[in-house]
């Protein structure tokens, strides 16, 4: 099992900046993808930025040049720097761990943190 505690969110102005962190623990062999999802209210929940284990990050088009992703596999973290934050990244963050063992893919969730930016 692996456990996720995110923090880091809260209330920015617009153009503000904030910086998400989760840290994870527990069985953390085999870990592959870290990730960061959002999910504003009545909407899906949807991929913002995800990493590799080799540091191949891959962004949601909205985020590109103003988030940036990344991991410390020593320290088995991933981090989530917002800059220029919009109204529109108002939602709830949530941390995402994958591990592949044996052909199979078993994925992790952290509790989620909001983020507010007002106008």
């Amino acid at each position: 099992q692996v456990q996720l505690v995110e923090s880091g969110g809260g209330l920015v102005q617009a153009g503000g900046s904030l910086r998400l962190s989760c840290a994870a623990s527990g069985t953390m062999l085999s870990i592959n993808a870290m990730a960061w999802y959002q999910q504003a209210p009545g909407k899906q929940r949807e991929l913002v930025a995800t990493i590799t284990s080799g540091g191949s990050t891959n962004y949601k088009d909205s985020v590109k040049g103003r988030f940036t992703i990344s991991r410390d596999n020593a320290k088995n973290t991933v981090d989530l720097q917002m800059n220029s934050l919009k109204p529109e990244d108002t939602a709830v963050y949530y941390c995402y761990v994958d591990r592949k063992i044996g052909g199979r893919k078993y994925i992790y969730w952290g509790q989620g943190t909001q983020v507010t930016v007002s106008s």
